[in-house]
């Protein structure tokens, strides 16, 4: 299954998910009252997200003149890419990490860490860049709050059949599916499997961006002998995240937990093995 048809037929789960659990719990009106809650919320975090994301990280924007080799390798790849060359900023970090972010491929910032620029070779930087060039070519930012507003308005409307539960059941529509021991399993996890497929439409934009990379830059082995470099880095020195960010990175820089089903990103070795394919033969 490719990472785009994965990805559509993920993001079509959720909308099932959310027309089944109104029709289980709610009404019109409380659907549409979850997902416009949903809407606003992750409407703010799309438009705003590079600037609020930006300053919580204290980037700071170079130029041409004051970060030359990395605003060329920037501009070469946006170039090949086809879209207007990011702005480019710098995170004064240890940790050799990325992101990219902005509606839009016209409103689009590049970051990287110092530590990145450090330990990678400049064919590897590319790679790095070319991925998160990818994410914004392939309009990853779109895609992932899409399926935030979906997962966050399934949450909010089972948090509303919860109230519902507790003042005297759901206006008659779940006496006939299930009863009560049902629909409160439904309750509880429904919002927890809309979490899942969130994770794993992330999952699938990563192996997407590690596509991407490897055809702009036509060396799929430099982005993956960048990221084993950048995954022992995170290792040596952890970065200080907070976790409502940690999807934007190149490499998820938190560890522990629910590192499998509610991971942002997928494996390490499994990103790489993929690019090895890539390299020596076709993906499945």
């Amino acid at each position: 299954m490719t990472s785009t048809f994965k990805t559509a037929f993920l993001l079509a789960l959720l909308t099932l998910a959310f027309i089944y659990l109104g029709n289980v719990f709610g009404d019109r009106a409380g659907m549409t009252i979850a997902l416009g809650i949903a809407l606003v919320m992750n409407a703010g975090a799309y438009w705003y997200s590079d600037k609020l994301v930006l300053k919580m990280y204290k980037a700071k924007e170079v130029t041409p003149e004051s970060a030359p080799e990395l605003c060329r390798i920037v501009t070469d790849v946006a170039a090949g890419a086809g879209i207007p060359t990011p702005r480019v900023y710098v995170i004064p970090s240890a940790t050799p990490n990325a992101f990219a972010t902005g509606r839009n491929p016209e409103n689009a910032a590049l970051a990287v860490t110092q530590g990145i620029t450090q330990l990678l070779e400049p064919n590897e930087l590319k790679g790095v860049i070319a991925h998160e060039i990818g994410h914004i070519t392939n309009r990853d930012i779109l895609i992932g709050s899409v399926a935030a507003t979906l997962a966050g308005a399934i949450g909010y409307l089972a948090s509303m059949a919860q109230w519902a539960l507790i003042f005297g059941g759901f206006g008659g529509r779940s006496n006939n599916r299930g009863g009560g021991i049902g629909a409160l399993a439904l309750l509880i996890l429904a919002p927890i499997m809309a979490l899942i497929v969130q994770m794993s439409i992330s999952r699938a934009r990563e192996y997407k961006a590690d596509e991407t990379s490897a055809r702009l830059t036509g060396e799929p082995l430099v982005l993956a002998t960048a990221l084993k470099k950048i995954s022992l880095g995170n290792e040596r020195v952890p970065m200080r995240t907070e976790p409502a960010t940690a999807h934007m990175f190149i490499m998820n820089p938190l560890k522990g937990g629910l590192a499998g089903l509610f991971s942002t990103h997928p494996p390490v070795e499994e990103r790489i093995a993929r690019l090895e394919r890539m390299a020596y033969g076709s993906i499945g």
